[in-house]
C-alpha cells in the first residue's frame, strides 16, 4: 500500500512543561479509513492541528500527498478537507448557497463547482432541502451539509472530527453509510476521530490510540481487541480481604486487577471460568455482588492501553474546529 500521509518523529511543545506531542510516528494509507483516539489531554487534537496546517511542529516532520504540512502549508490545504465537529455553516444561506460559497473558498470554477454540488448533495441525501435556508435544518441535516462541503475541492484526504458527535442513531447510522460509500466510489483517505467506540470497530480498516503525547497503540480493530487477551470477567465482592491472589490462582486465570472492590480477570475462557471463580471466592466467606462476562470489545483495548474507558476518558472530545475552519478560511 501507498502511504498518503507520513508522520516521523512528530512534536509540539508548547513551553518548557509541557510537550504535548512527544516524537510520534506512523503512516496513513492511501484510501483507507483511519482512526484516530485518545482521551482528552492526550495529544490528539494537537497533532490533528500539525497534520491539517493550523499548528506548527516543534520538532520531526510530517507530509500529507508528499507535501510537508509545516512548509508547504497552502499546498496542502489544497489536498485536505476538515469538516468540523461543531457546525460552521452559515444559517441565512441556503444549502446550495452555502456549497457555493465553500467551491468559491477552494476557487472551484463556477461550471465544475455546480455540478459537483449537485453530485454531493445527492449523496448525503439533500436534494430536495438544497434551496432551503439552513436555519430551517434539522441537526443531522446540517452535519450533512458540512460533509458535503468538506469535499467539494475534491481533497485526497478528508479529516472527519466527532463527525456524528450528539446526532441520534438514525443519521448516525446513515453518515456511517455515506463515510462507507466515500470509501467504496472515491479514491479518498478518511482520518476519524470519534468517542464511539462501535463507529471506530465498525468503520476504520485501522486504529492508533494515544496518551500521554505518545501512540501507544496501532493496529486494525480486530487486532487491538485481540490483544486484550481474552474474555473479560468483572466480580463486585464484598470481603474483608484482598482477594485478588485467590482468584489469580485458579486455573485458566490470566490476570486479575482490583479496583474498589471489583475484580477484572482476563481468561480465553470466560465462561468455563466464572463458575470456577465465584467457587473460589464464596469458598473465602465472600459476597457477590454483580458479576459481568464481556467479551473483547474495543472499548476495552482502550481501557487496557490507556487505564481510563473511553466513556470516561472523551466526553467532550475534539479540538476546537469551528474557530480552527475559520482560520483555515481566513488564510485562503
Amino acid at each position: 500500500m501507498t502511504a498518503i500521509v507520513e508522520v516521523e518523529n512528530l512534536s509540539k511543545r508548547f513551553s518548557e512543561d509541557v510537550l504535548a506531542v512527544d516524537s510520534i510516528s506512523f503512516e496513513v494509507n492511501e484510501g483507507e479509513i483511519f482512526g484516530f483516539l485518545g482521551p482528552n489531554g492526550a495529544g490528539k487534537s494537537t497533532t490533528i492541528n500539525m497534520l491539517t496546517t493550523l499548528l506548527r511542529p516543534t520538532g520531526g516532520r510530517a507530509t500529507i500527498a508528499g507535501l510537508d504540512v509545516a512548509r508547504q502549508q497552502d499546498e496542502v490545504r489544497k489536498v485536505i478537507g476538515l469538516v468540523p465537529q461543531d457546525l460552521t455553516v452559515d444559517d441565512d444561506l441556503t444549502g446550495r448557497e452555502n456549497m457555493y460559497l465553500q467551491a468559491d473558498l477552494y476557487n472551484v470554477p463556477r461550471a465544475e463547482a455546480r455540478k459537483r454540488i449537485d453530485e454531493l448533495l445527492k449523496l448525503v441525501n439533500l436534494e430536495d432541502a438544497a434551496d432551503r435556508r439552513v436555519k430551517t435544518y434539522s441537526g443531522g441535516m446540517r452535519k450533512r451539509l458540512e460533509l458535503a462541503e468538506g469535499l467539494i475541492h475534491r481533497p485526497r484526504v478528508l479529516f472527519l472530527d466527532e463527525p456524528t458527535l450528539g446526532l441520534d442513531i438514525q443519521t448516525r447510522t446513515a453518515i456511517w453509510e455515506y463515510i462507507r460509500e466515500l470509501k467504496r466510489n472515491h479514491v479518498i483517505t478518511v482520518f476519524l476521530t470519534t468517542h464511539y467506540l462501535e463507529e471506530a470497530d465498525g468503520l476504520c480498516d485501522r486504529i492508533a490510540i494515544i496518551d500521554h503525547g505518545r501512540i501507544i497503540a496501532l493496529d486494525s480493530p480486530e487486532g487491538l481487541k485481540q490483544a486484550v487477551g481474552g474474555d473479560v470477567l468483572s466480580l463486585g465482592v464484598t470481603s474483608d480481604r484482598d482477594l485478588t491472589e485467590v482468584i489469580r490462582n485458579v486455573p485458566g486465570v490470566l490476570s486479575v486487577k482490583r479496583e474498589d472492590g471489583t475484580y477484572r480477570i482476563k481468561a480465553p475462557k470466560g465462561e468455563e471460568l466464572t463458575p470456577l471463580v465465584l467457587k473460589a471466592v464464596w469458598d473465602q466467606g465472600a459476597t457477590v455482588t454483580s458479576v459481568n462476562l464481556s467479551h473483547p470489545t474495543l472499548d476495552q483495548a482502550f481501557l487496557e492501553y490507556t487505564g481510563r474507558s473511553m466513556r470516561d476518558a472523551e466526553q467532550a472530545g475534539g479540538f476546537d474546529v469551528a474557530a480552527q475552519a475559520r482560520a483555515m478560511r481566513r488564510r485562503r
